[in-house]
């Protein structure tokens, strides 16, 4: 590799020579300021922060996109240097909402951190304002255009996906981010992923807010509250609460929901079990029958809305199951509800999720039961739930470890864990296949061909009962639509399973974790350090195959009959539409 010698700061540098000035201060532990910067994926130098001196240049230079060059003497911290940034950040700030004590970024806001460093006490820049909009209409996602700082960061991870809904609209003073002919975003084919709300700097992009629904309903005597938690969020919510990234925080995320109040408290894991017991079986009836494959697993919301607006003739070939959440919702307000004589009418479910996607999906009408109630009641992102823990005055970081409730959903294998990662529904339908198939207790059902975040698609021949199967693992929109439209091309017709998520890594970076800033996505991979938290607590079960959790062989034997029998195909398995791109009722 080519390198290059330069200095900066008076400190001498050799680098790679693809390396920006950016990159390069960073390797010698010299900081500079970023706004609009995110890492593979938004270098645009637009928002004119990062600027820095290059000697023997015309004029400052932004370092997120000035190459470096053999012999360039640089200077990050120069006078001229700090008061153009300052000068800068006063002009975003002269035409943005500082109302900065309720908003919802209020301590994790990168702009008011710059603002911070760089002394800003006001705004010394006064004058019109842009026009804007609180777009609140879908159930996911929140657009406040008035926090808006035209960065282009929510853009790029939109286009990142290959979704491409939002983009810069009109011109000049007037310029705004949205979606195509400003509609709203309950109006367009968005999947609702929220990577633009974990790439978005400041406030203008947030989740659809809950929490008020789960306090009245743990607050109202009349109703009985289950709350259920999916595997990604032990892996993330400590970042909340100052914990390193990668932290897994199973025992006290337990222990602080309990003290919030709610009737129950299970593991989603529990139905991620169950997931592979009807997913398992569906994929074993369809190869044996002759059913539609590649089967496609249906885990994901954001994947599912991404199948049902691009590529809806692939519908067929999605599981009938229920995502996880959901079979949980439905088997609490049937199963559980029986045992415990509760009328489901007032169970209230609470799902905690790593995902915006899940909040839409809880309104489908596909997951209405025969009597109008809901398979799952409300949806909070891990940021909601601490959010709550924090308003109950809980300290997360001195509670003791705790687990979920026992009785008939508490238990969960390791299997169910690894959900949360990219890959993992992939391995642990193999681990309970593989057996079935064999008929034995297989020693060997770690499947490292499907684990990992280095491939954006992931390809694996596997052997189950002495037969060849060729399975892929597809993380991210536009992953998926790598391998989708290979598919439809007739350059890959040979796999029999697919494990598609709608982010990137999987849902330990689903759209409802905990947002990390820019400067430190530069040193990390985020994908790999949550994820490496499922991988250590699935090793450390006591059961890693979901057919061998005694609680779910203990539901089919006393409620459900059989996988894939009839009643569980009426509470655990769904179906799917084809949504229209733009119709002429919403562009009109």
């Amino acid at each position: 590799m080519d390198m290059v010698n330069l200095t900066i700061d008076g400190v001498q540098v050799s680098v790679p020579s693809t390396y920006t000035v950016l990159e390069a201060a960073r390797e010698a532990g010299i900081k500079i300021p970023t706004l609009c910067y995110l890492k593979e994926t938004n270098q645009i130098g637009a928002c004119r922060v990062c600027l820095v001196e290059v000697e023997k240049a015309r004029a400052l230079a932004a370092a997120c996109v000035q190459p470096v060059a053999e012999g360039m003497v640089v200077h990050t911290n120069s006078p001229k240097v700090r008061a153009t940034r300052k000068n800068t950040l006063e002009m975003i700030l002269s035409d943005h909402n500082v109302d900065c004590l309720s908003c919802i970024r209020n301590g994790n806001c990168e702009l008011q951190k710059l603002a911070e460093e760089y002394g800003i006490r006001k705004v010394t820049f006064t004058g019109a304002k842009s026009s804007s909009i609180i777009d609140d209409k879908s159930f996911s996602i929140v657009r406040d255009s008035s926090k808006c700082v035209k960065c282009g960061r929510c853009v790029a991870a939109c286009k990142e996906q290959s979704i491409g809904v939002l983009s810069f609209l009109n011109r000049g003073f007037e310029t705004s981010v949205g979606p195509a002919y400003d509609i709203s975003m309950a109006d367009a084919p968005c999947i609702y992923c929220g990577q633009c709300i974990v790439s978005c700097p400041v406030g203008a992009l947030y989740e659809k807010e809950d929490t008020e629904k789960v306090w009245d309903a743990i607050n109202d005597p009349s109703k009985h509250v289950v709350m259920q938690v999916a595997p990604a969020v032990r892996a993330a919510i400590g970042e909340e609460f100052g914990l390193p990234i990668g932290t897994r925080a199973t025992g006290k995320m337990f222990a602080a929901m309990k003290r919030l109040g709610a009737d129950k408290v299970y593991d989603t894991n529990f139905a991620a079990d169950l997931t592979i017991m009807e997913e398992g079986t569906e994929l074993l009836n369809r190869i044996k029958n002759g059913g539609v494959l590649p089967m496609i697993t249906s885990c994901s919301p954001g994947w599912i809305r991404f199948c049902e607006f691009y590529f809806p003739e692939f519908i067929p070939n999605l599981s009938s199951c229920k995502s996880p959440h959901e079979m949980e919702g439905a088997i609490i307000k049937s199963y559980y509800a029986q045992k415990n004589g509760i009328d489901p009418k007032d169970i209230v479910v609470v799902s905690v999720m790593p995902c915006t996607s899940k909040k839409s999906e809880a309104a489908r009408e596909q997951l209405v039961n025969k009597d109008g109630l809901k398979d799952v009641d409300i949806v909070i992102t891990t940021r909601e739930l601490a959010r709550m823990i924090k308003e109950a005055g809980l300290n997360f970081n001195s509670l003791p470890d705790e687990g979920p409730d026992q009785d008939l959903m508490g238990e969960y294998t390791g299997a169910g864990v690894i959900f949360g990662a990219t890959g993992g529904v992939m391995e642990a339908a193999l681990r309970t296949v593989a057996d079935i198939l064999e008929d034995k207790d297989l020693p060997e059902f770690e499947y490292q061909a499907v684990r990992g975040v280095e491939a954006d698609v992931k390809e694996a021949t596997v052997t189950l009962g002495g037969k060849d199967i060729k399975v892929a693992v597809a993380h991210s929109a536009a992953a998926a639509r790598q391998l989708l439209t290979k598919i439809k091309n007739g350059e890959a017709n040979d796999y029999a399973f697919i494990e598609i998520m709608g982010c990137s890594g999987g849902c330990v970076c689903g759209g409802g974790q905990p947002i990390v800033n820019a400067q430190d996505l530069m040193d990390i991979d985020l994908r790999a350090e949550r994820a490496k938290a499922l991988y250590e607590e699935d090793s450390i079960m006591p059961q890693r195959k979901s057919h061998k959790n005694s609680q779910i062989n203990k539901l089919y034997e006393e409620f459900l009959g059989e996988p894939n029998g009839h009643l569980a195909h009426e509470l655990l398995h769904t179906t799917y539409c084809k949504r229209e791109v733009y119709p002429e009722s919403v562009i009109e």
